[in-house]
């Protein structure tokens, strides 16, 4: 069961409100955080990782005494001081070495979904390894999955990690409109086909740099320049999320729109015109005026079965 937070002050409930649902959603900012035992491997990664997040990135160097698969209280606990609902934590160990372990939280402070990468050395290259130029800070990369694995329609170790990288990338997405001198690189993530039931593919993370050149015609022609860092995964354990925890982090506001109302519409003059149904109408219940000629008395008469007047009644009275 969900836990339901109730605010005991204005300062509380101000600070529940900036937590709710939007319609917009804010940016996503990523913390990074290092075990106690991390090598230099995954201290390279993840310095490579916070610099193409900035400026929606905060990284901590000190050591932390965190098993994530095992108690992740402290991940909720330092997301929840930073402000930050996407965490990269990297470790290393005899039996998972080169480990980073991407998560997410959602706004009731709980861990939404984790994943485990496990960094091949051989193939591992950083950012300055690269001499090519760089991208400009702040800019949003055009994003390319490339692979069967991430097409699976039942959810599974792919589509999280798919969904957790586009939340990383994908920057702020409060304007739908895109500069095309803004979109200046490309991150691409390609998944080797399955080879086997139990062997689980390979995902191999790359970045581009778009380079626009002369074509003869009116569209330029684009090339790729490999920018850096060169990340080639095996993934590890991952734990996917709750039903009810994925239904409370998808819920949509309310967008504050009047419902369509039936039956009213607005003419080109902006007059409000309503059109109203009417019933089968009974004339004998009509309510007309009352008048006291007219007034028929409640008695009938027993010899004609017809209604008497008021003078007729008064005189057999009499």
């Amino acid at each position: 069961m969900l836990r339901e937070i109730k605010p005991k002050n204005a300062r509380s409930k101000r600070a529940l409100e900036k937590k709710a649902p939007k319609i917009v959603e804010n940016p996503k900012s990523t913390l990074f955080l290092r075990g106690t035992t991390c090598s230099q491997i995954v201290q390279d990664a993840l310095a490579d990782l916070h610099s193409l997040r900035q400026p929606l990135a905060k990284k901590f160097s000190k050591k932390n005494d965190i098993h994530p698969f095992e108690d992740a209280s402290s991940l909720v606990f330092f997301s929840e001081k930073n402000d930050t609902s996407l965490l990269v934590f990297g470790s290393s160990s005899k039996k998972r070495p080169n480990t980073l372990t991407f998560a997410r939280t959602f706004a009731t402070n709980q861990i939404l979904d984790m994943i485990e990468l496990h960094i091949i050395p051989e193939t591992f290259r950083t950012l300055s390894q690269f001499k090519s130029r760089k991208f400009a800070v702040g800019l949003r990369p055009m994003m390319l999955f490339s692979g069967t694995a991430w097409d699976s329609p039942v959810a599974n170790e792919y589509t999280i990690l798919k969904s957790i990288l586009i939340d990383m990338f994908k920057g702020d997405t409060s304007s739908d409109k895109i500069d095309v001198e803004g979109l200046q690189y490309m991150v691409s993530v390609a998944a080797d086909e399955p080879a086997g039931d139990d062997a689980k593919p390979t995902v191999h993370l790359r970045l581009y740099l778009l380079d626009t050149k002369r074509s003869g015609q009116k569209l330029p022609r684009i090339e790729l320049e490999e920018m850096g860092p060169r990340m080639d995964f095996r993934i590890g354990r991952s734990q996917q999320p709750d039903e009810a925890a994925w239904k409370e982090a998808m819920k949509k506001p309310k967008t504050g729109e009047e419902k369509t109302k039936k039956n009213i519409s607005t003419d080109i003059m902006g007059d409000k015109l309503g059109r109203i149904h009417l019933g089968k109408q009974d004339l004998n219940d009509l309510q007309t005026r009352k008048m006291k000629g007219l007034k028929r008395s409640r008695d009938l008469d027993g010899s004609n079965g017809t209604m008497a007047d008021d003078d007729t009644q008064k005189r057999q009275k009499k």
